[in-house]
């Protein structure tokens, strides 16, 4: 069963997820696209972090019923650090029939040197990336070129959706509205729970 593995903060989801993770699986003839936030990122804090837990409850309401997708807490219930070699090695343990197919971003990809056991992940996961402002995949190809394993990544493509967490958090920040950047059901439990320091004015707003 080939099942793309999606890995982030999630902090929150995103329009642009939600695109990326759709267009991985029409390319790649995935049968499920697994989202699976990240407890503690081992390269870097997660800034306004609300919890893991409330960014995990964040990527369920994102995905809502799309049958294509599912939300994998396995990160967030194993101690240390979330090193993805080891929820790759963990999920095929689980289900030795898996095929992982993992999904990332060309920023993602050009740092996989740096990463917890760069060469056994590509043994254990095929890796294709996207291509990303600023990360073309000729960027990538020359950062990862050194690493055994790298011939057998693949590049594709998606619409430009040039939206990021970051740069939702920012809009939150300086009252400006997101409306339309993250999905209503994310919208409504940022809103209502005042997340990343959100007030109630834009969803008092758009009823």
């Amino acid at each position: 069963m080939r099942v793309g593995l999606l890995g982030g903060t999630f902090n929150p989801p995103h329009l642009g997820h939600l695109v990326l993770a759709q267009e991985a699986a029409a390319r790649f003839d995935l049968e499920r696209v697994l989202w699976i936030p990240a407890a503690r990122p081992p390269h870097r804090e997660v800034e306004d972090d609300p919890g893991a837990d409330v960014r995990a409850e964040l990527c369920e309401l994102a995905i809502g019923d799309d049958p294509r997708f599912a939300v994998s807490r396995l990160e967030l219930e194993r101690e240390g650090p979330s090193y993805t070699v080891d929820t790759v090695t963990e999920l095929r343990e689980r289900e030795p029939d898996l095929e992982p197919v993992l999904i990332l971003g060309g920023d993602q990809a050009a740092s996989l040197p740096r990463w917890h056991e760069p060469e056994r992940l590509l043994e254990l996961a095929e890796v294709v990336v996207v291509d990303r402002t600023g990360w073309s995949r000729d960027a990538v190809a020359i950062s990862i070129a050194r690493l055994r394993g790298v011939e057998r990544v693949r590049y594709f493509e998606m619409p430009r959706v040039e939206i990021s967490s970051s740069l939702v958090r920012l809009r939150i920040r300086r009252g400006q509205p997101i409306r339309y950047l993250v999905p209503d059901a994310v919208h409504e439990r940022i809103f209502a729970s005042g997340l990343y320091g959100a007030g109630r004015q834009e969803v008092a707003a758009s009823r």
